[in-house]
């Protein structure tokens, strides 16, 4: 089973992000082997980054939110809040991988 961890950064932190960006990023990269996808939200005009999304394979939410409170814009205090759902993959990389009859 895995997790989506939606973030939504607080208003006017740009600066922090991309003060942070690069340590974020290595993290992502030492976690890789978690991480099924991610990436950043944009805002409507594609401008500028506004949050992210992190679907990751993960098997509590508790493990789940270890990983974001390990995150370094979680400590650079970027996120005005994070929202966590967990999700069940029935698609990925264009293919079927859960059965239609499954719950």
């Amino acid at each position: 089973m895995a997790y989506m961890i939606a973030t939504y950064d607080k208003p006017g932190h740009e600066h922090v992000r991309d003060r942070v960006r690069q340590s974020h990023l290595e993290y992502l990269e030492a976690n890789v082997t978690k991480v099924i996808a991610g990436g950043g939200f944009l805002n409507d005009e594609g401008t500028s980054v506004i949050g992210g999304l992190i679907l990751l394979d993960v098997e509590t939410r508790d493990e789940a939110q270890a990983f974001i409170d390990a995150d370094p814009f979680t400590a650079a205090d970027l996120f005005e809040r994070v929202e966590f759902v967990r999700w069940r993959m029935s698609f990925l990389d264009f293919k079927r991988i859960f059965p239609v009859a499954a719950r």
